[in-house]
């Protein structure tokens, strides 16, 4: 693997156009390494791939109007290659620690890899609550790759995160040289009925979603026959940014906004694209797999033995490796 410029830390000059701000300095770090912009609940996650990632978590400024800057949370590279980075978004209601057991996988195999937050989830500064609807995501992702990825990028999106990518890769086209879908969950029409629910029960349904017996059952439908104290440390790291005091907010919010409705934008999908689906995938049928191939016209589609809804974190192995050669393809 060819190392070259290692890229600038949190601790280093705002870009060109953005005022400094009391938030843009070198965070505080605890004993172990942690942000202390993350919640307290992180030191007590066992997974150490977990714990190990959660310390490279940084927060940039990214400005998303002529006022308005968020602090918005990723993990950067440790090198800048010369071929295509990749961007590696996560699932609904996740964050960059989806991340944690095939990012390093890829940084091994030689390939830039970065980990983003999409705006209303992940570790950001929220505290001025913008909105979270699907173009305010798509607005947010575009002005961090304009800020600090600028090159055409592999995108790749699992579950929900497929349909963040599709959106983004219709409207930006010039920003993704290459979509990654794994597990994708596209055909939903949005949030429907959800988004006209009354704040008093969309707020309880919110709050019950990050309780721990539904994330529990929830982590154990994602995978493949996970042992209890795994599951239950999985929850734990997956219900991490939830600890947050705009989660609530943030998530009502995009719930209320009608969500992700891409069905009809996947034809108009011009880059090449490998799909990675997992066998035993219980949250999303197998067969929308297929589907989704025969929709997309550039695609080609890798199957996952027994494995669940979410590859990445459950054969990181498997994914890293088909990962690497559909980007190494072209080289």
């Amino acid at each position: 693997m060819m190392l070259t410029t290692r890229l600038p830390s949190a601790g280093a000059a705002a870009p060109m156009g953005l005022r400094p701000t009391s938030n843009w300095r070198r965070f505080r770090v605890s004993a172990d390494g942690f942000p202390s912009f993350l919640p307290k609940q992180v030191e007590k996650i066992k997974d150490p791939f977990a714990r190990k990632l959660a310390t490279r978590i940084e927060r940039v400024p990214v400005q998303i109007s002529s006022d308005s800057c968020i602090m918005s949370s990723c993990v950067k590279p440790t090198t800048e290659e010369k071929t295509n980075p990749v961007v590696l978004l996560h699932g609904f209601d996740g964050s960059c620690l989806e991340w944690r057991h095939t990012l390093p996988l890829l940084e091994e195999a030689g390939l830039e890899t970065w980990a983003v937050d999409i705006l209303g989830w992940g570790f950001s500064n929220l505290e001025r609550l913008p909105p979270c609807d699907v173009a305010s995501k798509r607005d947010h992702l575009q002005q961090f790759w304009m800020s600090y990825i600028k090159r055409p990028m592999i995108l790749v999106g699992p579950s929900l995160g497929a349909a963040v990518a599709i959106d983004f890769a219709v409207n930006y086209p010039e920003a993704v040289h290459k979509l990654i879908l794994i597990d994708a969950s596209v055909y939903a029409e949005g949030t429907g009925n959800l988004s006209k629910l009354p704040n008093s029960v969309a707020y309880a349904g919110v709050y019950l979603l990050k309780s721990t017996p539904l994330r529990f059952y929830a982590t154990n439908l994602s995978f493949n026959g996970l042992p209890f104290s795994t599951c239950l440390d999985w929850t734990h790291v997956g219900r991490l940014h939830c600890a947050l005091p705009w989660w609530e907010d943030t998530t009502v919010n995009f719930m209320k906004s009608g969500g992700y409705n891409v069905c009809s934008l996947i034809e108009q999908v011009k880059q090449k694209t490998l799909i990675i689906w997992g066998e035993d995938d219980q949250i999303i049928d197998n067969k929308l797999a297929v589907r989704l191939h025969c929709e997309l016209p550039n695609a080609i589609i890798r199957q996952i033995p027994n494995c669940g809804h979410l590859p990445h974190v459950e054969k990181p192995n498997d994914v890293a490796k088909l990962i690497s050669e559909f980007v190494q393809a072209d080289c």
